[in-house]
């Protein structure tokens, strides 16, 4: 085995800085439910999450393949300033979504920062195409769609199951099995995310010719990888806690644990074929098929639009930062010293921006810490046209606005 050079050693830093800023922004998948409904306290529930991703860093390698050998070819000359030039699109990306409190895709922005820089550096023959729709693409659209429609029936089954029971009754149950599936969820999450790590660390070192072609990542990289995501899932990324707990829909515990359980199996059926799909995307369909399955649910639909038109820019605008990053660092040490700093000088931008209006584990702790309440959209009143909600406090918390009051009267009066 050949030296680690400088450079290398760099990009390995970078990928578990990458992993860490991964761990924070993707908390919320696992956890985001469990503590919304009170069954488990934020710094709980974030220590459980965090054991459980290193856990899960050690049960699989296919996602790290995909990563490592799939979407990007390891025999195309892919040099490691590349490689540093994608994970600081990646990292850039994920911190302006953290800061807007947006569940984009950690994994999509990795995606987006590798074939950025690649094809800025090297060319579009460098990208395997077919290996990004199918592995991909694919997912990307898939898997929030089937783990929603799977946390719809979940949840109407779940609600057809306990009727005629008092809610109370049934909640202590239902926070249990949350706790369970958000378990999963964070073995899930661990299996498949901290392998992304895993397989841009091992293609760095493909590069650097450290490590033969198509190897598996070596021992210490799945340790450190695991470490990195662990350690960024305990400091928990508390405003994307907020925006998937509460500001896309209010979650009862019937619901959270169907959502959960659904994106836990889908996640770990897609790691164990090797996609590397978006736990986040996953996690967040999961949540509205929730949300719309039980009877007088209400999904804030601008949140949910904000979300999906991040999803869709987050391949792109990472894959633009890297591509600059890569144009730069392609004109050698300066070049790459230049991304360093610009990298570490937009960071602690945002990370300066975040300190204006910070979001704590305190903020989740209280009850009331819900976001504002949104009028009920067209689908939303279709909905609850069919299958009206209950009467009692749930009614209060869908009335419609005054304007939407003051319709069916000057109606009447025309």
């Amino acid at each position: 085995m050949e030296h680690i050079t400088l450079l290398i050693g760099i990009v390995i830093v970078t990928a578990l800085v990458f992993d860490f800023t991964n761990g924070f922004h993707d908390t919320a998948n696992a956890m985001a439910t469990t503590i919304s409904t009170g069954a488990l306290k934020p710094k709980v529930a974030v220590a459980m999450s965090a054991v459980l991703n290193l856990v899960g860093a050690f049960l699989s390698v296919e996602v790290a393949k995909t990563i490592s050998g799939g979407i990007i070819d390891e025999s195309a000359g892919i040099r490691p300033e590349v490689i540093f030039a994608g994970l600081v699109g990646a990292i850039v990306w994920n911190l302006l979504t953290w800061l807007a409190g947006l569940p984009s895709s950690s994994s999509h922005a990795l995606f987006g920062g590798l074939i950025g820089a690649t094809v800025v550096s090297v060319g579009f023959d460098a990208v395997n195409a077919d290996k990004v729709v199918m592995k991909v693409l694919i997912p990307a659209v898939a898997a929030p769609i089937v783990a929603g429609l799977a946390a719809w029936c979940a949840t109407r089954l779940t609600y057809r199951l306990a009727r005629g029971r008092d809610e109370r009754d049934t909640a202590k149950g239902y926070r249990a099995g949350q706790i369970a599936s958000a378990a999963l969820v964070s073995l899930a999450h661990g299996t498949n995310d901290a392998q992304k790590t895993m397989g841009v660390i091992t293609l760095a070192l493909v590069a650097g010719g450290v490590v033969a072609p198509h190897s598996d990542p070596p021992l210490w990289v799945i340790v450190s990888a695991g470490l990195a995501i662990a350690l960024g899932t305990y400091l928990g990324g508390w405003r994307i806690i907020q925006t998937l707990g509460k500001g896309l829909t209010d979650i009862k515990p019937a619901q959270g644990f169907a959502a959960q359980t659904g994106a836990a199996t889908v996640i770990l059926a897609s790691s164990h074929i090797g996609f590397a799909l978006s736990t986040t995307q996953v996690c967040s369909g999961s949540i509205m098929g929730a949300g719309l399955g039980r009877k007088g649910g209400v999904v804030r639909w601008s949140t949910a639009g904000r979300m999906v038109m991040a999803w869709g820019l987050t391949l792109p605008a990472a894959g633009l930062v890297a591509g600059g990053a890569a144009l730069l660092a392609d004109q050698g040490d300066w070049g790459i010293a230049a991304v360093a700093v610009l990298g570490l000088a937009v960071s602690g931008a945002i990370w300066l921006a975040s300190r204006r209006k910070p979001v704590t584990h305190d903020d989740l702790d209280s009850r009331d810490a819900v976001a504002g309440a949104e009028p009920a959209g067209v689908v939303t009143q279709a909905l609850q046209a069919v299958a009206p909600p209950p009467a009692g406090p749930l009614t209060a918390a869908v009335s419609p606005s005054p304007e939407a009051g003051r319709a069916p009267a000057a109606a009447a009066a025309s």
